[in-house]
């Protein structure tokens, strides 16, 4: 399985720096908290997450974010981090066109799979939110020592898997703003309940997702924030696909195996190659599904980037563009 930061894995390697980090982030060396001031509204909060409860003591002031798509559900929450890790590779701000405006000064851009700790604790986070990542123990304990690192919630098993619905609510139990969370989770799945409304056809059609990045297929699962997208448009998954993932977001595909991306409706974009490439690909395009004109060769790269978002504010985005995409394929 790949396993680079387009498709979202990676193993970690850093050492701890914890007597850096504490003096960065101004803690006494013997570990005591310094002494501060009254404390906001609503705090300190408890958040519950993979790795345990995490107690937020007072309303963050310095966030830093370091999971996929966490700057953006800050932002939509009305804060500015200050340190946003890129994942995407959009460089300025490190967030979609569809969040970078919310911006109104430039965040330090910070290392994604291998955190780098001096940077992040020169910023002098009060809260890291990395709700979605690799999800491993190792990348947790790494960044702990800096400030209170606000992972998963409890019961998210496929790596990267939290969903829009979860990272919401997760940031926003860290910013103190519960209510325009919900707010923002209601509005949104009020418009997939429309869009399924409006297009009954679409929970009789299974689908499949691939992506095809430097010569290597593949397909993602369930768990998956595009794959979720899709299901909660009312498609159908092929389980087949979930089998090969073995417990994975994304499961490498052969040419030999191409065909098991046949489904109703194929979805495949590029990550960093050309959509040309992929219409002009004899194997892909000789799977049935391509034969029939159902294959979507995604090569409108922004709509590409909304789709593969994971958050409220990018996947409001991708809505707009994916629908009419499918819609038109289906009818072909």
């Amino acid at each position: 399985m790949y396993r680079g930061p387009l498709t979202r894995g990676g193993t970690l390697a850093a050492g701890a720096l914890s007597v850096v980090v504490l003096a960065a982030c101004g803690t006494p060396a013997d570990g005591t908290e310094p002494s501060s001031g009254s404390t906001a509204e609503g705090y300190p909060v408890t958040v519950e997450t993979l790795f345990g409860d995490v107690v937020i003591e007072d309303r963050p002031e310095n966030v830093v974010a370091m999971g996929w798509s966490d700057a953006e559900t800050a932002l939509a929450l009305g804060v500015q981090p200050v340190g946003v890790a890129d994942w995407q590779a959009y460089g300025g701000t490190g967030v979609g066109p569809w969040a970078t405006d919310l911006f109104e000064e430039e965040p330090a851009q910070l290392a994604t799979l291998e955190p780098n700790l001096e940077a992040i604790a020169a910023l002098e986070p009060d809260v890291i939110l990395d709700t979605r990542s690799d999800h491993t123990q190792e990348r947790h304990d790494l960044m702990a020592p800096v400030a209170p690192v606000v992972g998963p919630p409890p019961g998210v098993e496929v790596t990267y898997g939290t969903t829009w619905q979860q990272q919401t609510r997760q940031v926003a139990a860290v910013l103190g703003e519960d209510e325009r969370g919900e707010e923002l989770v209601a509005e949104l799945e009020g418009r997939f309940e429309q869009i399924r409304e409006d297009h009954p056809e679409f929970a009789d059609t299974t689908i499949a997702v691939g992506a095809y990045f430097d010569g290597q297929y593949g397909a993602y699962v369930p768990g998956d924030s595009r794959v979720d997208l899709l299901q909660e448009l009312g498609f159908q998954y092929k389980s087949e696909i979930t089998d090969m993932a073995e417990g994975a977001f994304y499961v490498d595909l052969s040419q030999e195996m191409l065909e098991v991306l046949d489904a109703d409706l194929t979805i495949v974009f590029p990550i960093g190659d050309t959509a040309q490439d992929l219409h002009e690909d004899p194997v892909l395009q000789g799977i049935p599904s391509a034969e029939d004109g159902r294959l979507v060769v995604m090569d409108d790269l922004e709509l590409a980037n909304a789709f593969s978002s994971g958050s409220a504010l990018g996947v409001s985005y991708a809505l707009d563009g994916i629908v009419p995409l499918v819609q038109e394929h289906l009818q072909d």
